[in-house]
């Protein structure tokens, strides 16, 4: 027998070469199956005449041959394998077999479309000129020319009909009128602005890229190679959509020796630059600009360089950073202690510093620019539901959501302004509905597990391993607005908690009963509910995001935020040119709405609340308003802090929130803000003075001329904090917060 040479060897691989694997119409990726074709060709001949499946089998393999040959080493479509099918029975002269089985094609197609089409019809869009806008910039469909060909309506149809083809993995013998049961139902929830996903699911669910989570942290340790694997896959995540964080606590500090080279190291800000860098390069998915939070531990010997890394505006600019603060570090602030300083390559003391000065120095720098925020992270790691996979050391851009290395997680918000219901003549929050769209989300957000293509194949493993869904609200305040309850007032934060651990409780009865049909989470073994003999399919399930794009294009107020301003201007990163924001004009449709109402409308009024953007002072406006229509520069720091603790009370991840300040605010009322935040249970907090960066999101204001500076001090004055035992020392069972700045969502 004849030995085959090299070149023939590899020849013969090639012309064996089979396609395997096809693409749905959903995007799913599955193996190929070579008998679905042969009895798709079987059907089309039993419509037009007698066939015993001999020459179905027949034209089936000249189907596949061609494919092979046609599609060796790629991934062929249902559409192109289809589309062979007809041109084989042509060939093979069986034209009324290809015109029955082309007919059938498109009645299927004309089916759904005729489905939506009544959909569509039965469920009104209504969309703000803002939404239009965004939607238009960012995430509707454009051909080549950048012409846009999809409409809200269908954009919502693609991600129904793409998240829900998830149903297919757990039932393969679903029928296609149970599938469009679930597709009408995510359908129904996003066309009626009751319930969006995050950003990338909303651009990318039904595309080619099919990335559709939101947050990642990629885990960076001290040795070269790490650090710029860590940079190549952040650039991969971000051209995806997704935004990073890292702890750079693992990298040895500036000054420290280096075996390898005989020279010294930089430091962890020196690389921070170069993952800065490479945002810059990498616009996220052709879309928006890509964000990263940076963390560094207290007791890392170059802390307070990470301090005043950011005094310098535009330094940085595409990371938040945050502090994470030790339970040991607040013991040592509170008894105005040292704390050592540890090299993290080796463990050793590096010095020590004086935990007051520190803590001092930090709301000196958040009061100046807004950076550095702190994550308390050993608060985080108490509430970590999966503790043998590691400890968590760091959260997406906007730090609600703590992540381990390569995990990822996606997010999803409820309107609650579409969670009332007026009875007689006062607003009531209907929790029928209420919770039948937390089970439908909850359902939504586990099967954008399944459909989600990953950057990264650790990245898929984890967050498979762990299923992690962030489940949270937006239009707090416009709900408060309606049921006509001040923000800055004990009532608003009783009812903060009772919805909250509605939503809570109601979100892990739905994933209990996924895991009865579908199972728990791989890593279910040794987490906290496998303590509890608990079966969850999610490790963890709400999440409280800013919802900076999705609330404009709902129309409504960001996440748990008060209203901003009553008009204000927004700068957003859309359009074609997205280095330049552009200005978008933001005026408070409810406000107008009660002022016709109650008869206090004007001309005159309306400049007034436009030239300041608040009610406070304005005297043709009733003291009941002035406080309902209180904005985030009336309300007094200590009504922020209190509302993100009532919301994190019952949020398993963490809750991105503001605390504004008034541009006259001292150090004092920054340091009291951050010691009530770990009073009351907090897992971190991000502070805002209004006017301390030259380049600010959200503007008061049409002029953008300083207010008045009055604050609002609502139903009871709230006392200065004092730097007592029991303030440093909460009790373990009140969970965090994490809010912070951020360029992906563009909110701050």
């Amino acid at each position: 027998m004849a030995v085959k040479t090299k070149k023939q060897v590899m020849i013969s691989k090639k012309i064996e070469h089979k396609v395997d694997k096809i693409k749905k119409r959903d995007n799913r990726i599955v193996p190929f199956d070579q008998s679905k074709i042969t009895n798709a060709i079987k059907k089309s001949f039993f419509a037009v005449k007698e066939e015993n499946g001999v020459t179905s089998k027949k034209v089936s393999n000249e189907v596949v041959k061609m494919l092979n040959q046609k599609y060796a080493g790629k991934i062929p479509g249902v559409e192109n394998i289809q589309d062979l099918v007809i041109a084989t029975l042509r060939k093979m002269e069986y034209e009324d077999v290809a015109d029955a089985y082309d007919s059938y094609r498109k009645k299927r197609s004309e089916i759904r479309e005729a489905k939506y089409f009544l959909l569509s019809k039965n469920v009104r869009i209504r969309l703000t000129p803002n939404a239009m806008k965004v939607l238009e910039s960012r995430y509707l469909r454009k051909d080549d020319n950048g012409k846009i060909i999809e409409t809200p309506s269908q954009l919502y149809q693609r991600v129904a009909q793409n998240v829900a083809s998830a149903e297919k993995i757990y039932n393969p013998g679903i029928s296609d009128d149970e599938l469009f049961k679930t597709e009408e139902k995510f359908y129904r929830m996003m066309a009626t602005l009751e319930f969006l996903p995050n950003s990338p699911t909303l651009m990318n669910a039904g595309s080619n890229l099919q990335q559709l989570s939101a947050c990642f942290v990629l885990p960076v340790e001290d040795a070269m190679e790490s650090i710029f694997e860590a940079v190549k896959d952040t650039a991969l995540i971000h051209q995806s959509g997704g935004g990073t964080g890292f702890s750079f606590t693992h990298l040895r500090p500036k000054g420290d020796r280096v075996k390898s080279t005989s020279g010294v190291a930089s430091g962890p800000i020196s690389f921070m630059t170069v993952f800065d860098s490479a945002t810059n390069v990498v616009k996220q998915g052709g879309k928006r600009r890509g964000a990263n939070m940076g963390i560094l531990r207290v007791d890392h010997p170059d802390i307070l360089e990470f301090i005043i890394c950011k005094d310098k505006e535009g330094f940085l600019e595409n990371f938040n950073i945050s502090v994470a603060l030790t339970n040991e570090f607040m013991d040592a602030v509170m008894k105005k202690k040292k704390y050592q300083l540890i090299n993290p390559r080796d463990g050793q003391v590096w010095g020590e510093l004086d935990a007051s000065e520190v803590f001092d120095k930090i709301v000196k720098h958040a009061w100046n620019s807004g950076d550095p925020g702190i994550i308390f992270i050993d608060r985080i790691n108490d509430k970590n539901p999966t503790p043998k996979l590691g400890r968590i050391e760091a959260t997406n851009p906007c730090g609600e959501q703590p992540l381990l290395p390569f995990e990822s997680c996606n997010l999803g918000s409820i309107n609650l302004a579409k969670m009332i219901i007026l009875k007689g003549k006062k607003y009531e929050i209907d929790w029928g509905k209420l919770c039948e769209t937390v089970r439908n989300a909850v359902h939504f957000l586990d099967n954008v597990i399944d459909m989600n293509r990953y950057p990264l194949p650790e990245i898929e493993a984890m967050t498979k391993g762990n299923r992690k869904i962030g489940l949270g609200i937006m239009a707090f305040a416009d709900m408060l607005v309606k049921m006509e309850i001040s923000y800055a007032s004990q009532k608003a934060v009783d009812l903060a908690e009772k919805i909250m651990k509605f939503i809570d409780d109601e979100a892990d009865k739905m994933s209990e009963e996924l895991a009865k049909k579908r199972g728990v989470f791989p890593n279910w073994i040794d987490s906290v509910f496998d303590v509890q003999k608990r079966k969850m399919r999610n490790a963890t399930t709400t999440t409280i995001a800013p919802t900076g794009t999705i609330g404009i294009i709902a129309g409504v107020s960001q996440g748990v935020e008060p209203i901003f301003a009553l008009a204000y201007t927004r700068l957003s990163y859309i359009g074609k040119n997205s280095e330049k924001p552009v200005e978008l004009l933001e005026v408070n449709p409810l406000f107008e709405e009660v002022a016709k109402r109650e008869g206090f409308y004007s001309e005159e009024v309306m400049k007034k609340i436009a030239h300041h953007g608040s009610t406070v002072g304005i005297k043709e406006i009733p003291k009941k308003w002035q406080d309902i229509f209180a904005t985030a520069h009336d309300i007094i720091p200590e009504w922020h802090v209190k509302m993100q603790a009532a919301f994190q009370k019952f949020t398993d991840n963490a809750v991105s929130k503001t605390i504004n300040y008034s541009n006259e605010a001292t150090l004092d009322d920054v340091k009291n803000g951050y010691m009530l935040a770990y009073k009351t249970g907090c897992k971190g907090i991000t502070i805002y003075r209004s006017g301390s960066k030259q380049l600010q999101i959200l503007n008061v204001g049409i002029k953008k001329e300083k207010a008045n500076g009055e604050k609002l001090k609502i139903e009871e004055k709230v006392e200065k904090t004092e730097l007592t035992p029991e303030l440093l020392n909460p009790s373990p069972d009140v969970p965090d917060i994490t809010p912070g700045t951020c360029p992906t969502c563009e909110s701050k």
